[in-house]
């Protein structure tokens, strides 16, 4: 763990590469910050803390953003699962280009399936992605899942038939309110969803910081 810190840190001081370039035309982005729009929906920011597969903190603040769109589309899932008993527990949404290089670069080759290649760029770059899992309303503890979030192992896969009855149950639970609503599950992440116009929004690297909240539209996060 400290040898892989190290290589994180050190990271921070290699020359800066330039993300995708993309052309054609896309959407403005309009980012919308989810503690914002509903605050029921339960935030647990992993890379905004030592807590994740790097063991580094990588987001100066513990915030989760998606596109409108995207940002409405899960709100109406959440509410569905509420009618349940149950609510989202969001893990990332929007992440800056440059955390998805860093991702690729500690990540071991036999694991990059995991991670996106930034040569590409994330649908979390675009806003258009969530980490997601599910929390009882009740109790406001976690809904246990067949792996743990960020577990890179076959019991992270969407459709691993490993686990207990009831983390299937509520694995496929959470993957139905959100396909019922426009996200696809990604097949090797039960917890990654992307919504379906990602190809509309442009890979982006703007820190959280930078993300300008409207004091008219409260929700509405503007670059």
């Amino acid at each position: 763990m400290r040898r892989l810190a190290a290589l994180i840190a050190s990271l921070w001081c290699l020359p800066a590469t330039a993300q995708p370039t993309e052309t054609g035309e896309f959407r403005t982005p309009d980012l919308v910050e989810l503690s914002r729009r509903d605050a029921s929906i339960h935030l647990d920011i992993r890379y905004a803390t030592s807590d994740n597969f790097t063991g580094h903190k990588l987001y100066a603040e513990a915030r989760a953003f998606l596109q409108r769109p995207a940002a409405e589309a899960l709100l109406r899932a959440h509410r569905a699962l509420k009618a349940q008993g149950y609510g989202l527990l969001v893990f990332d949404g929007y992440r800056p280009w440059s955390v998805t290089k860093t991702f690729w670069q500690v990540t071991p080759p036999d694991k990059h399936k995991f991670v996106a290649d930034p040569q590409k760029g994330s649908r979390h770059n675009r806003g258009c992605a969530v980490d997601v899992g599910l929390y009882h309303l009740r109790t406001g503890k976690e809904v246990a899942m067949p792996s743990a979030f960020d577990e890179m192992s076959e019991r992270a896969a969407a459709d691993y038939p490993g686990g207990t009855v009831e983390q299937r149950r509520t694995r496929a639970l959470l993957r139905q309110a959100l396909e019922k609503e426009g996200f696809k599950v990604n097949p090797d992440e039960w917890w990654h969803f992307d919504y379906q116009d990602w190809r509309l929004y442009r890979v982006l690297d703007v820190p959280f910081s930078e993300i300008h909240v409207s004091p008219r539209a409260p929700d509405a996060g503007r670059l």
